[in-house]
């Protein structure tokens, strides 16, 4: 009796055929997937996503369907991501003010991941959140294309911009906007709330801006090289 293949440790998400209306292709909740061995694309109101996003089968992926993954994205072993902690959809009153309903049977994005972004081992994605008369209130995260989040990192920002990259063990704290090509350093601490221009180079907890990105990393960074290497070594034997 031949051998059982050992599983891959990734989960590679493959095209459907298109239906009539559009997809948003989705990863089903961690347990079922592992046993099922299989993705399934899941049909929503959002447009269409490409494929190819491999997923470890030890990463831990909490509301699923409040997730959107670009295409080509990579999530390690034991990183985090809370699609579960979204902002609840507003609802509608009659003009009697009484049953009020939804006002949208859409279900609400918690976190927007872009093409060929990288979510190394042990970070964490979580929506960013705060007080609003009173009640505690989730907001969208949303990660550009190219984006590089190093390991253990914890992200909470409003949104990183395309080409950026977050150091190890580094924090962006709650409502923070990282635009384009910006790098974390290592063990940096972003405030909540801060604006990292595009370019530049913060450190330190907390962080400020250090230096200004050199010219050799936008070039490659805008071509998007380091960035398609990464993905396609993703499950190779080394």
């Amino acid at each position: 009796m031949p051998p059982k293949a050992a599983k891959s440790e990734y989960i590679e998400t493959v095209s459907a055929p298109p239906p009539p209306t559009v997809l948003l292709l989705e990863f089903t909740e961690c347990q079922s997937l592992v046993a099922a061995g299989a993705y399934r694309p899941c049909q929503t109101t959002h447009t269409k996503q490409d494929t190819g996003n491999k997923i470890s089968r030890r990463s831990q992926i909490h509301g699923t369907q409040h997730i959107i993954l670009g295409g080509k994205t990579v999530i390690q072993a034991e990183a985090v991501i809370r699609g579960d902690l979204y902002r609840q959809p507003s609802t509608a009153t009659s003009s009697d003010g009484s049953n009020p309903t939804p006002a949208s049977n859409a279900p609400s994005v918690a976190i927007t991941v872009g093409r060929y972004s990288y979510i190394s081992k042990s970070a964490v994605l979580r929506p960013p959140s705060r007080l609003h008369r009173g009640v505690h209130s989730y907001y969208p995260l949303k990660i550009g294309d190219h984006v590089f989040v190093g390991e253990s990192a914890v992200i909470e920002a409003a949104s990183l911009g395309n080409h950026v990259h977050v150091g190890t063990g580094a924090m962006v704290g709650s409502m923070a906007i990282v635009k384009d090509y910006a790098v974390i350093l290592d063990g940096a601490v972003v405030p909540p709330g801060m604006v990292v221009p595009s370019w530049c180079v913060v450190g330190g907890r907390p962080a400020r801006i250090v230096g200004e990105v050199g010219e050799g990393y936008g070039v490659e960074g805008a071509e998007g090289g380091m960035a398609r290497e990464r993905y396609r070594l993703v499950g190779k034997p080394q």
